[in-house]
């Protein structure tokens, strides 16, 4: 047996790699369930940072990646917007990456145009396009906004836009939020904007950026998300909170009070089962029969796969991970046994 493992042909291994990803790629579609995420301190930063903003609050969304690296920052981007949208923050999008404008667009007809239709082009949302310059850009913009981005992306001055009548540079966003792959990126940022002007700022990043970053937390980054995990964290934090704010909806309906609605929607949204269980205890008896069934409908009701796909894509990596742990521990141990068995003949 040793020395059968001693001479393994390498396919077996290319073998259980390739199963290690297609399998929970397939019982995760087939299922649509994700595997529980446990947020954080640095992702719970992020979803803090735009939870402290309000209705009338800037934040400044720029978008500098591509489609090469959409498989780790695309579900944080589209997380990032989505929360912004639900809390109606005011969304001012850019990029410093030629291929960035389509990210902005991609995630605007994908979560504003699709689910936040309410939401008016101009005054909650403007898309202010690429502009060339990489670095240059920002230090120009972090004092004069108007010098660099005289109109939006398409081709309407930025005068007659309502929600940039006020805006004179970055310093008046309430939070920059930037998802990057590399140069230009989160590091310019913190360099030539949060640094010296105090910019409340958190980043997404690529696995291999996220150490760079570090060292700028918790003073010049408020919050960070990296990779993939980080996506998933995020994602499941504001896919929690979106159903809690809809359970309490429908417990202020039944006739709770606001702040008591509020705690109990985002503690049932917690667990899974528990908005079903709540409903047979005594401090629900007096919900009328209706408000209960739809309680219930609202805490099972399934999340749009667009919203989850950070949780989806853990899934595959979780497992190649491990199977890579057990293959390096298993190496080892066919290594020290021929040594012994070597030894002892």
């Amino acid at each position: 047996m040793l020395k059968l493992l001693q001479n393994l042909d390498r396919r077996w291994i290319f073998l259980m790699m390739g199963l290690a990803v297609a399998v929970p790629i397939l019982v995760i579609g087939i299922t649509g369930r994700t595997l529980p995420e446990t947020p954080t301190p640095l992702a719970q930063a992020v979803f803090d940072a735009v939870e402290a903003l309000g209705p009338e609050d800037r934040v400044l969304l720029s978008l500098d990646y591509d489609p090469a690296s959409e498989g780790e920052l695309g579900p944080m981007a589209t997380a990032l917007v989505r929360h912004c949208a639900e809390r109606g923050i005011k969304m001012y999008f850019m990029a410093l990456w030629p291929v960035g404008p389509r990210m902005v667009q991609q995630n605007i007809a994908k979560v504003i145009k699709a689910d936040y239709p309410h939401l008016v082009y101009g005054e909650d949302y403007v898309d202010l396009g690429f502009k060339a310059g990489n670095e240059a850009v920002i230090k120009v913009i972090v004092t004069d906004f108007k010098q660099y981005f005289t109109t939006d992306s398409r081709g309407t001055p930025v005068d007659q836009i309502p929600m940039m009548r006020e805006v004179r540079s970055v310093q008046d966003m309430d939070l920059l939020a930037n998802v990057s792959a590399g140069y230009p990126g989160s590091k310019e940022w913190v360099l030539y904007a949060s640094t010296p002007f105090g910019i409340k700022t958190v980043v997404g990043c690529t696995g291999v950026q996220a150490p760079l970053m570090y060292p700028y937390i918790p003073k010049q980054l408020a919050g960070l998300l990296g990779a993939i995990k980080g996506a998933a964290e995020y994602e499941s934090l504001v896919n929690e909170w979106i159903r809690g704010r809809r359970l309490a909806t429908v417990l202020e309906q039944g006739g709770m009070a606001a702040a008591e609605a509020s705690a109990l929607g985002q503690t049932l949204a917690a667990t899974p089962g528990a908005a079903a269980e709540f409903t047979t205890t005594a401090e629900a008896a007096s919900l009328p029969p209706e408000v209960k069934a739809r309680l219930i409908d609202v805490a099972e009701e399934p999340i749009p796969g667009k919203y989850l796909e950070g949780q989806r894509r853990m899934g595959p990596q979780l497992v190649a991970h491990l199977l890579m742990v057990g293959l390096i521990l298993a190496g080892n141990a066919i290594f020290f046994l021929g040594r012994w068995f070597g030894g002892a003949r």
